[in-house]
């Protein structure tokens, strides 16, 4: 009894102290109709606005205090949010303490969610009446919600059935989580985890002990005799490394075809027929040159059939040569490996006809027939020689040796052929004089050239000489050259990328014609030789033959200088004639013609074109009369 009086008491003097603070308001009789002030308060973390407004309780009458009908409805509407607001926020903090709470619990599950959620409802009223005292809230029914919450969580007035179920459902299921004891088990798992961790990766190196006994090595390997002192070093032998074109010895090489018997008859006939050729005549070139027309018609009944095409050494050709004879028709080819190939094509059987030889060992870049006795064949290699094959002593004969330094090419400096211009690929220059015994130079020049790839003689002065480096022209003057320090009269640097070659017009020497790797073909006017040879005419022509075919070396026709010959990539394929201008005078197609001839030669009287291919056959174009 006493606690229930004691209750009564209080609630009494809380309604003394809300008395006392309203009846502090002035009263205003006259004043039917009062604005109400609007007031925010925040309930959970939200902001609710309410509207105040001052009056007296003495002289209030039923009806006195009016508001406008708008401002009522708002009111009841802010209510009714507030009142739903208050619910949701009412579950989401049920949901926020009791759910973690669940998952805790064993067997009091139930008393504690109770509990829960009357802490959560004492803290919302706790929020609700803090300015209770402060104004008077006109929205009783905010007040009358909180009153009517009852603590209990079986009897929320406030929640659906749903969500009643909802709840009761969450705590079953955190009875049953609860009994699996899976946080210990996750404990466990943990700790064996932890205890399992591999070992780290870094290898401790064990520390050496001081007296410990190592292993036992080879005192041989180790290079000690067995009283601990260290062997000297043992000097290395070189090791032999056999060469694959071991050169040739040296002197005079006897004349055997490597595909013919020694006492073949059909051989020796062709060493006396050819032999006593010696004398050739040039009535063609003393009549001067034709007219381009007339050129144009004897090309046009040049023809190629399979009885012109043969196969004569085993490896590329790197150069051809025609013999000067105007009755029969001898084809010689030089190749890779240093094989010479002779080809008689009066023959009636190509077999009976085709001759080869061995006479160096390197590939051979040069050949020619003599002009002064078309029975000697001279021939240069890569490994260091010049020979001279002699048809009637049946020899090849050593003009020139040199092992140390590889020559490039060769060029007769006399008209009698008995003086050479050798040319070197480390730049330097010998004149070697056939006259003279021995197999040495009379005179080595050092020229401005880093590299030479081919060297000419002026045909009409013969004291002006030309040299072919990787990108430059040089034309000397023999008389003026010098064992070191040799500067060249004429030097062109139009060339952008490597030379293969460079020839002088045949008759006069008036033109200059070379082959460059930039797909162009230069035609330079060296009528007057000066400080300068001025540029002519550039030809567009491929000239990029790649790696397995050799280079394309543009040469001038004998019989019209002023016509060049060279090999095409084109398809069909084929081999074009040039006019010095730039113009396509001919070009030499057939269906025998079936690869690239990269080295092509013109004979000096007759109209025969003689071809060579990188496979070692020979494809002849001539007139159908010569056969």
């Amino acid at each position: 009894m006493s606690q229930s009086s004691a209750e009564a008491e209080e609630k009494a003097c809380s309604r003394q102290r809300s008395q006392v603070k309203v009846n502090e308001y002035k009263e205003n009789q006259d004043i039917f109709h009062t604005s109400l002030r609007p007031v925010q308060t925040t309930v959970l973390g939200k902001t609710a606005k309410v509207y105040l407004a001052p009056f007296s309780l003495t002289n209030y009458k039923l009806g006195q205090f009016k508001c406008s009908k708008s401002l009522l409805e708002k009111n009841s509407n802010d209510a009714v949010m507030c009142k739903k607001f208050k619910k949701t926020e009412l579950k989401k903090t049920c949901r926020k303490i009791l759910i973690p709470k669940m998952k805790a619990l064993s067997s009091k599950a139930e008393s504690t969610l109770q509990k829960s959620s009357l802490d959560v409802h004492a803290e919302t009223n706790e929020l609700e009446h803090q300015d209770s005292s402060d104004a008077v809230i006109l929205n009783v029914d905010l007040e009358s919600s909180d009153e009517d919450a009852t603590p209990d969580l079986d009897d929320f007035s406030g929640l659906s059935p749903y969500e009643r179920k909802r709840l009761k459902n969450i705590s079953e299921n955190a009875n049953f989580f609860a009994s699996l004891q899976l946080s210990e088990s996750a404990a466990r798992l943990r700790e064996m985890i932890k205890k399992r961790q591999p070992p780290k990766s870094k290898r401790k190196t064990p520390k050496k002990r001081e007296n410990e006994i190592g292993c036992r090595r080879s005192m041989r390997l180790l290079k000690v005799d067995p009283s601990g002192v260290s062997l000297p070093a043992t000097p290395a032998q070189p090791t032999l490394v056999e060469d694959e074109n071991p050169l040739l010895p040296p002197g005079p090489l006897e004349m055997i075809p490597e595909n013919q018997d020694d006492n073949n008859e059909l051989f020796k006939e062709f060493l006396q027929t050819w032999g006593e050729m010696s004398k050739t005549s040039r009535k063609n070139t003393e009549k001067g040159l034709s007219s381009i027309k007339s050129y144009k018609a004897n090309l046009n009944g040049m023809v190629i059939s399979e009885d012109t095409v043969h196969k004569v050494t085993n490896s590329s050709i790197f150069s051809v040569a025609l013999h000067p004879s105007e009755t029969r028709i001898l084809v010689a080819a030089g190749a890779k490996h240093g094989q010479i190939g002779l080809w008689d094509l009066t023959q009636q059987r190509k077999e009976d006809g085709t001759y080869v030889f061995y006479p160096h060992s390197q590939p051979i870049s040069c050949l020619y027939f003599s002009p002064a006795n078309p029975a000697h064949l001279l021939s240069l290699s890569y490994d260091g020689t010049l020979r001279c094959g002699d048809f009637s002593k049946a020899i090849f004969e050593e003009v020139y040796r040199n092992e140390r330094s590889g020559f490039s090419s060769f060029d007769f400096l006399t008209e009698d052929a008995s003086t050479l211009l050798v040319g070197h690929w480390d730049g330097s220059m010998s004149l070697v004089d056939r006259r003279t015994p021995g197999t040495s130079f009379e005179k080595l020049i050092s020229s401005s050239l880093r590299k030479i790839r081919t060297v000419h003689v002026h045909p009409v002065y013969r004291q002006y000489i030309m040299a072919a480096g990787l990108r430059d022209i040089h034309i000397y003057d023999i008389r003026h050259l010098k064992l070191r320090g040799s500067q060249p009269l004429i030097s062109s640097t139009e060339h952008k990328k490597s030379i293969a070659s460079a020839y002088f017009s045949p008759v006069t020497g008036n033109r200059v014609v070379t082959t460059c790797a930039d797909c162009k073909l230069r035609i330079f006017d060296s009528s007057c030789i000066s400080s300068q040879i001025p540029l002519l005419t550039t030809i567009r022509h491929n000239t990029i033959t790649g790696r397995w075919l050799t280079r394309f070396q543009a040469v001038w026709d004998p019989k019209q200088e002023d016509c060049i010959i060279v090999g095409s990539m084109a398809h069909p394929r084929r081999v074009e004639i040039f006019h010095e201008t730039g113009e396509r005078v001919h070009s030499f197609l057939g269906e025998c013609l079936l690869s690239v001839c990269s080295i092509n030669v013109m004979h000096p009287t007759r109209y025969i074109m003689a071809g060579g291919n990188s496979s070692g056959r020979l494809h002849v174009f001539m007139n159908e009369n010569y056969l």
